[in-house]
Parts: C-alpha cells; structure tokens; sequence
C-alpha cells in the first residue's frame, strides 16, 4: 500500500498560551512542495484565534471527499468513451452528534454539475452509473464514518 505524508506545523510565536487565546493559524505542507494555511472554524473558535480566510479540517475533508469523487469520475467517464470539459461540485458537510453521540461530520453531500462535449454523452442512467461507480470507489469516501450523498446538479 503507498503513503501519503502531510506536515502540519505550527509554533506558538510568542502569544501567551494559557489564556487559550492563541493564533490556532497553522500550515500544511505537503510531498509535491504545496503549503496550505490552515486554521480552526471561526465557528469552533472565534476570530482572531481562527483565521477565516484558512482552510480549516472541516473543509478539508470535504473537499477531500469531493476531489476523489471527482477523479475517480473522469477516470470513469474517459474509460466509458465520454469528453468532460468542466466538472464543479458544491459540497456540503454537516457537523453534529453522531450515534455514539460525540460532534462529527455527520453527513457529506456532494452536488456535482458536469459538462460533456462531443459526440457521445451520457443520459441520465449512464450519468448515474458513473457516479454511483466513482463514489463505490472513492478511497475518502470509504474512510469516513459520514453518510455521503451524492445530487448531480
């Protein structure tokens, strides 16, 4: 099996740490040299603590479980004789209580719209297939213990 290596730092800077209003800013580096600010939701912990324009875990995954939906999808959709030329998705992840009653995402939604060219394109049932394929083999989506949906727009 491979690996995937990410490098989250942080450092305190200075700022007092016991008050618990400390910078929660921080930076994802990633193999291929990509860094990424990271930060708690301002709805976890407030403004300045949290930096609203960060990327924070949340989001993170379900732009994860989006990005692989959509890879296995085109991967799909070339293989099926298909021309995609543009895929957007607005994703969805809801945070609340899950069964064993701990705060989780409980619930991604993924509402891709996807734009075919050329000759050949998929009606509704192959378009569904497709999904239900690229979902079925989504390595996030089969890692998460969230309910995820899937709504082509």
């Amino acid at each position: 099996m491979s690996e995937h290596v990410a490098t989250v730092e942080w450092s305190r800077g200075g700022q007092p740490f016991s008050d618990n209003r400390y910078s929660r800013a921080h930076d994802w580096r990633f193999d291929g040299g990509a860094v990424v600010r990271g930060s708690s939701a301002p709805s976890s912990v407030p403004e300045p603590m949290s930096d609203a324009a960060a990327v924070d875990p949340e989001e993170a995954l379900v732009a994860a479980v989006s990005s692989c939906h959509m890879l296995f999808f085109l991967a799909y959709a070339g293989k099926a004789g298909f021309v995609v030329d543009r895929y957007s998705d607005d994703a969805v992840g809801r945070l609340g209580k899950d069964e064993r009653g701990k705060i989780s995402i409980t619930e991604v939604t993924l509402r891709p719209a996807v734009v075919f060219s050329g000759e050949t394109r998929p009606d509704a049932a192959a378009l569904e297939v497709l999904h239900h394929r690229a979902h079925e083999a989504c390595y996030i989506a089969n890692s998460i213990r969230a309910e995820v949906t899937v709504e082509p727009r």
